[in-house]
């Protein structure tokens, strides 16, 4: 385990990130806010504002830690001495963002030797910063969370998120109407880290999602797994770009099980 004193600092750092880049995206957003680029597919979209954030929390964690590693969705990505990487996505939920929904957030991890210690994710509509420390719990502001207690499989929340390529959201399709009628319902937010941090905060009974980047669910899956959710991937593997999946023991089982049967892990 890293010290108290490294994961003190390093959750500051991620506090003071995440929390400037929300005040920074609540308050600076431009009336006539436009597209300023596309990714995987032309709806797949960047803002002026992913850019601005990304600058932001860049530049905060240069000057509080100039020998730390960093990998940014908008592009940025260095090495670093200090065994210390973070992984930030400056504005999760990009589209939600763009559309004036409350649904987006800034999500920001420190990872240690390849291993989050610490996760943060502000989601400045809703008033909210989740944090989590490794070994210590997760926290919605000074609160602790702990995920909901496992429905019965039929009466399951879950949530899940969609891919913005074209061929691959005809099979998550698939895989969606097979598995809405044997639970209670399902529901498309579109922030994956938010969605993982209301698994934490026992407002979902279960998240999965294909295709997420490094970016998309380090500290959310740090958050959950802090909240007692079980987290992974395909069986017997940690959350990876084919699957993230977690919840609750009791929805776990059942649901990355369900996933593998319907192929949720490919397109």
């Amino acid at each position: 385990m890293p010290s108290p004193e490294l994961l003190d600092e390093l959750l500051a750092v991620a506090l003071d990130a995440a929390r400037q880049a929300g005040d920074l995206l609540r308050d600076g957003r431009p009336a006539d806010l436009g597209v300023a680029g596309t990714k995987s597919s032309p709806v797949d979209v960047v803002t002026e504002m992913d850019l601005a954030s990304e600058k932001l929390v860049l530049e905060l964690i240069t000057g509080r830690r100039p020998q730390d590693g960093y990998l940014g969705e908008e592009g940025a990505d260095r090495p670093g001495s200090s065994g210390v990487r973070w992984v930030v996505d400056p504005l999760d939920g990009t589209v939600n963002y763009l559309y004036g929904l409350p649904s987006w957030g800034v999500s920001v991890a420190a990872e240690l030797d390849g291993r989050a210690v610490v996760g943060v994710v502000a989601v400045p509509a809703r008033d909210e910063v989740f944090h989590a420390v490794l070994g210590r719990g997760a926290h919605l502001g000074g609160r602790p969370l702990t995920a909901r207690p496992a429905p019965p499989w039929g009466q399951a929340l879950i949530g899940t998120g969609f891919n913005y390529v074209q061929a691959a959201r005809v099979h998550q399709a698939e895989v969606l109407l097979a598995l809405m009628p044997e639970v209670r319902d399902i529901r498309r937010a579109g922030a994956a880290a938010v969605d993982l941090c209301d698994v934490a905060a026992g407002r979902l009974d279960g998240f999965y999602e294909r295709g997420l980047q490094p970016w998309d669910r380090a500290a959310g899956v740090l958050i959950a797994a802090e909240a007692g959710a079980r987290t992974g991937g395909r069986p017997g593997r940690e959350a990876d770009g084919e699957l993230t999946v977690t919840a609750p023991p009791g929805v776990f089982e059942p649901l990355q099980a369900r996933l593998e049967e319907l192929g949720a892990w490919h397109d």
